[in-house]
């Protein structure tokens, strides 16, 4: 069960096995299909492609993975409830935690 203190989820691109999620695009597949959900709705998204800032695809050392807001649980119910049921569905590690801001001392290309 998911807890509500951590601001993020990671849907990690492995199985519970241990394997590899395919296709290699799932993440940005996944993180572009929920761009319309975004604060302010669709239209706050102006005229220009972006992925919303409540799904997001990363890398976690060589692990794709999307990070989940849990702002978009309580203002798009059923958009959460795809991407946590697109998890379940695909058998992907889902992992709680939040994201810390870079330190301002931290060279760039340390982060």
């Amino acid at each position: 069960m998911v807890s509500s203190t951590s601001r993020q989820l990671f849907i990690q691109g492995v199985t519970s096995s241990g394997r590899t999620f395919r296709p290699s695009d799932w993440a940005e597949r996944l993180a572009g299909v929920m761009s319309q959900f975004r604060p302010g709705g669709a239209s706050a998204q102006a005229h220009r492609a972006s992925y919303s800032p409540w799904c997001v695809p990363s890398t976690l050392g060589n692990v794709k993975c999307v990070i989940v807001h849990r702002d978009m649980e309580d203002e798009e119910p059923m958009a959460w409830a795809f991407c946590m049921n697109f998890a379940k569905d695909n058998d992907l590690q889902v992992v709680e935690a939040c994201l810390l801001p870079d330190h301002p001392d931290t060279p760039p290309a340390a982060r």
